[in-house]
């Protein structure tokens, strides 16, 4: 009964995003129930709802068009005179004095001779020197990567794509956890692999699940986030952990372990999938979080028979690391920079953690208290497309439930909250502002009785 609201609140945040802008004609409604797969009088509500949230306005004879936006509520803006909006979408960690470590280990790579080698594309495996930084990087606990298993891609996205796409055929199957980091989908999109989700609970991915997925077509992979889920935060505990890897094993089924937000975790977290299944576990990780997105490496662990698949996949999808980035990635971590970028981050993982403890308070949010990122289920009557595009207008960018959900049915009512890439002061602000509008949409519903849900 509510699909036409859904379709609503995604056409309310492609205006608040301008992909649909001021005075832009939206297609005749027959077009539009044709291009979403709807019946004509659905495209009639989806349409009637716009009118009616103001952001859009019918002409008889003409057809319908996207309104100028209006200005925010007089009190409600973050910030005076149309300063930059605070993102809490992108997530990426900095803190003072970053560039100032990071600078001293690149300058001996400046020099022209040290250059020409630097500027050249790394090997898959990158040399033996790189293999032992980052085996020595990625160990917890007891378990320490053999350097022999370990490859180099640009980055942590492509670690995940080359490790997939070495697995999976187009066409194959991968389970994954019900939400999911959104840019898994995309890749699966473009390898033409097929997302399947298994059933997760408050302890991550549930074992009995995976075993009925698997049983009802065969799964040709899994990715899982164990450690600091995006974007529940959940950490899968250690005996959850144990009956997956052993589940695995008398499936023979491969899995993808990322461990992009491990380093977060103070206390030592429970073995990583790797350690307990490492015939079949293929871990991915890279520098993007603990150093900088903008010069940065991937690295993938991968079982030993599968070093040269996973390295062809690396060559054909053009996946290399750069030597340049590799080279300052190893003296980052030999000179103890990433190190100290690893305790300045988690100090300030933590104390952003309270500004949303502080301002959410009495909300239903999960987080971990040293993670970067925090996950609302939004009140009544709110629903995650129209809460963005709400704090949008308001100037505060939030990523919607819906770009994480895997089950197209499942519409999750959540936000997820980066909490990395804003100034602490901006940050705690727009925390405030959102709990302002959360708390206002619930308290002051729509007063035409025509809609539980404001956009």
């Amino acid at each position: 009964m509510d699909d036409f609201r859904g379709i609503a609140d995604r056409i309310a945040l492609d205006i608040a995003r301008g992909r649909l802008r001021a005075g832009q004609r939206l297609p005749p409604q027959r077009a539009f129930a044709r291009r979403h797969g709807i019946a004509a009088s659905t495209a009639g509500r989806v349409y009637a709802e716009l009118v009616r949230r103001g952001l859009v306005v019918g002409e008889v004879g003409r057809g319908t068009f996207v309104r100028a936006a209006q200005a925010a509520p007089q009190g409600r803006a973050l910030v005076e005179n149309g300063a930059a909006r605070v993102n809490l979408e992108l997530n990426y960690p900095s803190v003072p004095g970053q560039s100032e470590l990071l600078a001293p280990a690149l300058a001996p790579l400046l020099r022209p001779d040290a250059l020409t080698d630097a500027l050249r594309p790394a090997a898959a495996d990158g040399t033996p020197h790189a293999r032992e930084a980052a085996a020595a990087l990625l160990a917890t606990g007891d378990w320490r990567p053999d350097p022999g298993r370990v490859l180099f891609t640009g980055n942590a996205r492509q670690a995940i794509a080359a490790t997939l796409g070495s697995l999976v055929r187009p066409g194959g199957r991968v389970g994954v956890e019900p939400l999911t980091y959104p840019l898994v989908k995309e890749i699966a999109g473009r390898l033409g692999i097929t997302l399947v989700p298994v059933r997760a609970d408050q302890d991550g991915p549930v074992a009995e699940s995976v075993l009925a997925v698997h049983r009802s077509a065969p799964l040709s992979a899994l990715y899982l986030q164990p450690t600091l889920h995006n974007p529940t935060s959940v950490t899968v505990p250690a005996e959850r952990r144990l009956r997956l890897a052993r589940l695995v094993e008398d499936l023979g089924l491969p899995v993808v372990e990322d461990r992009i937000w491990s380093f977060l975790r103070r206390e030592p977290e429970p073995p990583p999938l790797a350690a307990l299944a490492p015939r079949l576990v293929h871990v991915v990780d890279g520098l993007s979080k603990r150093v900088a997105p903008g010069l940065t490496a991937g690295f993938a662990v991968v079982p030993e028979d599968r070093v040269d698949a996973v390295a062809a996949a690396v060559r054909s999808g053009g996946w290399s690391a750069g030597a340049f980035a590799l080279e300052a990635a190893v003296r980052w971590i030999g000179d103890g920079t990433v190190a100290r970028l690893v305790a300045a981050k988690r100090e300030q993982a933590a104390r952003r953690q309270r500004l949303v403890r502080e301002a959410l308070a009495g909300f239903a949010v999960r987080a971990d208290p040293h993670g970067y990122f925090a996950w609302w289920e939004l009140p009544e009557p709110w629903r995650a497309d129209g809460f963005t595009a709400a704090a949008a207008a308001l100037g505060i960018a939030v990523t919607p439930g819906t770009a994480f959900r895997v089950d197209p049915k499942r519409t999750p009512d959540a936000v997820r909250l980066g909490l990395a890439s804003a100034a602490e002061p901006e940050l705690a602000g727009a925390l405030r502002t959102l709990a302002a509008l959360a708390a206002g949409g619930r308290r002051h519903p729509p007063a035409d009785g025509q809609s539980s849900r404001p956009s």
